[in-house]
């Protein structure tokens, strides 16, 4: 998929969903739909791209100066947009020449100028422009005056729950996975690269590979929960269908019975032996075990895991 971040290196002209899409959630695969449903023959020279525009840094980043975790980052948002069909990403830089756009303006001079865009998708409560001050409505009459298309989707609901991307947030900070999955259209990933630990896991009988992942990751709550995973040589997400799948637990938080002071990700896989150093893993998480907690010695830890383990393995 092409990614980029300049104007003059957009492949024009463009149908476009319009939004953060971070999760890329149900919600947002409906919103991203019709822009596929156009795509026209590959061999055209004048085709029409199937392209999805984002803003980056997120305007709430940008206005409130404080980083924002994100549920799908970059490399991730790129494999899953790419995954369902999308050709091209263009992240807008969000700056304060592009926060003072009236809608009128942000239609000229981004979808117009810059996209070349043919017609355009968006969710029912998509705001834009100067103070958030144009709406779903509004971009329909305006894009309508040059001749731009614009469908707008419906919020999608799954049960009693509006998916949101704060809703899945929500679900991961209760430690709900069935609720985040189901909301996610799929089971929540981290990606990360094995680094070296404290090595301790090793002492016990159950060495874990520890994870570093884009700082900028929004991660569930502590505690440990069922894992399957893929094993990688390289930090982009591959065709996860040709990749051995390896189940295992996954434990999230400060270590409290060695007095850990800092964050970790460790993963154990079952039944399984190996160098995992500098290897890709991708996590994907099934089912919430139980919360962390601090125990009395570190056999009892080591009884704790066990069990820990053996659940997964009912579970799987």
């Amino acid at each position: 998929m092409w990614v980029t971040s300049s104007p003059t290196t957009v492949l024009t002209p463009t149908a476009v969903a319009l939004g953060n899409f971070d999760g890329v959630h149900q919600g947002h695969r409906q919103v991203i739909a019709p822009v596929l449903l156009d795509l026209e023959p590959a061999d055209r020279v004048d085709r029409v791209h199937a392209t999805v525009l984002t803003f980056h840094p997120h305007p709430q980043e940008f206005f409130t100066g404080q980083t924002r975790l994100l549920l799908t980052p970059l490399i991730e948002k790129a494999a899953q947009l790419s995954a369902i069909g999308v050709e091209q990403l263009v992240l807008l830089p969000f700056d304060q020449s592009l926060a003072s756009l009236n809608p009128e303006q942000f239609v000229e001079q981004v979808l117009l100028k810059q996209l070349k865009a043919t017609n355009v998708s968006i969710g029912s409560d998509f705001c834009f422009g100067r103070q958030r001050s144009g709406t779903a409505e509004m971009l329909q009459v305006i894009a309508a005056k040059h001749g731009i298309t614009v469908t707008i989707a419906p919020l999608k609901n799954l049960g009693d729950d509006r998916i949101s991307s704060s809703a899945i947030r929500q679900a991961l900070q209760q430690g709900d996975m069935q609720r985040a999955n189901q909301l996610l259209g799929r089971p929540y990933r981290l990606i990360g690269k094995v680094v070296r630990g404290q090595q301790l896991g090793r002492t016990i009988g159950f060495p874990t590979a520890n994870l570093q992942l884009p700082p900028d990751k929004f991660l569930p709550c502590s505690g440990t929960y069922a894992v399957r995973v893929h094993c990688c040589d390289r930090d982009s997400v591959v065709d996860l269908s040709v990749v051995p799948t390896l189940p295992g637990v996954m434990n999230i938080g400060y270590r409290p019975t060695v007095n850990g002071t800092t964050q970790t990700i460790e993963v154990h896989l079952l039944d399984w032996s190996g160098d995992l150093y500098d290897q890709t893993l991708i996590v994907s998480i099934e089912a919430f075990l139980r919360s962390e907690q601090k125990f009395p010695s570190l056999d009892a830890l080591k009884a704790q895991i066990q069990q820990d383990c053996n659940a997964a393995r009912l579970l799987f």
